[in-house]
């Protein structure tokens, strides 16, 4: 156990050497007098300290020092101190104490710890960040975050420059709820600020490249809605927000604790927006101004607000089948056809359905919704609208494959023929083949064009259509114009048809 000794009970060995002042003058007090004791009473100390001082300035100065006493992490120091630099002082005792005890640490965890805060202490006084306070402008930024008391989630705002706080409640965190208050918030303030910085908040962020934040799609398009800028802080750094952080705070100390446990949301946001209307009239303790006077000249600043709010849905995720459809409320949709397999969300607004891409948050589909049960197909999805059902023609015995190397004209006899009723078809097919090679394919296939448009599907029509030859009538279709070639008849012209004073007889 260590007593704490009076200084002036301490000896020479237990205190640090005297200062040359200090020696100085209770060697001259000691040779005025000549006596410890006197000395000591001049000097304000021990009869001992001067006996010491004395005996070691006669000696020279020449008694032995102290030497400090060893401890036993000082094998292992170099080793914290490069791990601390490493981790930028961030690593803790308990991770660093295998490796000390693997370099020959045998000392206990307590005392390592020693070691551990110690050099703690020397990386961050070496390595301060240097800090400066934050400088607003009038309209430049809105600092947003979420926090959460008691089951509440609570959404809380602060226009950085008039000090204007804005808190609601919320029954969660996702996307289109952050989305939602912020443009309430907007509401409120009367305009858009040129940025609006939040935290790296999940629903907000699709991503981080090389400590890049990545907003989302849905995020993005809010911004352009509305025509400010996201910005988000540093990871793992909540001084660069510290004004919406004390905003936070605040609201769960003064406004949730005190009044809760509120009977729904809707109550709570009514016992917020009170609240606001009641902190941002008061005087400021870091402006040494009002809020919301303020604000107003700082709304001369602000965007101006569209005149369509922003419609913010619930986004729902869907597969694509292959079908290249979606289901939502028992119908069914269409997406692209590159989309199969993919995973899309759905959003509903104003009686249309809009799938999203997951990836980069672009529309690539929108319906009218339909009632369940129905399907809402678009053309262009699928590269067009859809042909006609066929059934194609597959020969597969010997003659089948002879009559159909004709050409289109047999292919279409065939399915004429199967299509009219035909039993005999597949008996006939043989003789076909043989009017084909004893008439010439020419003959065969013009014989078959008229079958065809005739509905004539017997091999014996085909043969009487052979027999008939090239003189038959080729009847027109309904609608076409008739061309006629009419007999050549003598011109006179119309003067040959006056009537003159000879064919008259001359009577008057």
């Amino acid at each position: 156990m260590t007593v704490a000794v009076p200084t002036s009970h301490r000896t020479a060995q237990e205190l640090p050497l005297k200062s040359a002042r200090e020696r100085m003058d209770i060697i001259s007090a000691y040779r005025e007098v000549g006596t410890y004791r006197g000395a000591a009473e001049i000097a304000g100390t021990t009869p001992k300290t001067v006996k010491r001082v004395i005996e070691r300035h006669e000696s020279g100065d020449g008694a032995a020092r102290r030497v400090p006493r060893e401890r036993n992490y000082d094998g292992v120091r170099e080793l914290v101190a490069e791990r601390e630099v490493k981790t930028c002082g961030r690593i803790s005792a308990k991770r660093l104490l295998p490796a000390a005890r693997v370099a020959g640490y045998a000392g206990s965890p307590r005392n390592f710890r020693r070691l551990v805060a110690e050099q703690k202490a020397l990386w961050r006084k070496g390595n301060h960040r240097g800090r400066r306070p934050a400088v607003w402008l009038p309209g430049e930024y809105l600092v947003i975050d979420w926090g959460s008391l008691a089951g509440l989630h609570v959404f809380c705002a602060v226009l950085a420059w008039c000090r204007v706080r804005f808190v609601r409640f919320a029954a969660d965190e996702r996307a289109e709820t952050t989305l939602a208050m912020l443009g309430e918030c907007f509401e409120a303030l009367g305009g858009v600020p040129g940025r609006v910085l939040a935290d790296r908040m999940g629903c907000l962020t699709g991503g981080v490249v090389a400590g890049r934040v990545v907003p989302t799609g849905a995020y993005l398009r809010f911004a352009a809605h509305y025509g400010f800028t996201p910005d988000f802080c540093e990871a793992a750094d909540p001084e660069s927000k510290g004004i919406v952080e004390h905003l936070v705070g605040y609201a769960k100390r003064d406004l949730i604790v005190p009044q809760q446990p509120f009977g729904d949301v809707v109550e709570a946001n009514a016992a917020a927006a009170g609240w606001c209307a009641e902190v941002n009239a008061a005087v400021h303790s870091e402006i040494c101004a009002v809020p919301a006077e303020r604000l107003v000249i700082e709304r001369e600043l602000l965007g101006g607000l569209p005149s369509l709010r922003a419609s913010v849905g619930r986004v729902v995720l869907r597969k694509v089948d292959r079908l290249s459809c979606v289901r939502f409320g028992s119908a069914r949709y269409s997406v692209p056809t590159r989309l199969i397999g993919e995973q899309v969300g759905l959003r509903t607004d104003d009686g249309r359905l809009l799938v999203i891409c997951e990836g980069s948050g672009a529309v690539v589909a929108e319906h009218t919704m339909v009632a369940p049960g129905e399907t809402s197909v678009r053309d262009e999805h699928y590269g067009g609208p859809r042909p006609a059902p066929q059934r194609a023609v597959r020969p597969k015995t010997t003659a089948e494959k002879q009559f159909c190397a004709l050409g289109p004209v047999a292919e279409a006899f065939l399915v004429g023929a199967a299509a009219g009723g035909n039993t005999r078809l597949g008996t006939e097919l043989a003789e076909l083949n043989t009017l084909a090679a004893a008439h010439g394919p020419e003959q065969f296939l013009a014989a078959l064009d008229r079958a065809v448009a005739f509905g004539r599907w017997r091999a014996a029509d085909v043969r009487s259509i052979l027999a008939a030859g090239a003189g038959t009538p080729q009847p027109s279709p309904a609608g076409d114009a008739l061309v006629l070639q009419l007999p050549v008849v003598p011109q006179r012209p119309l003067s040959a048809y006056a009537v003159t004073a000879t064919d008259t007889g001359g009577a008057r």
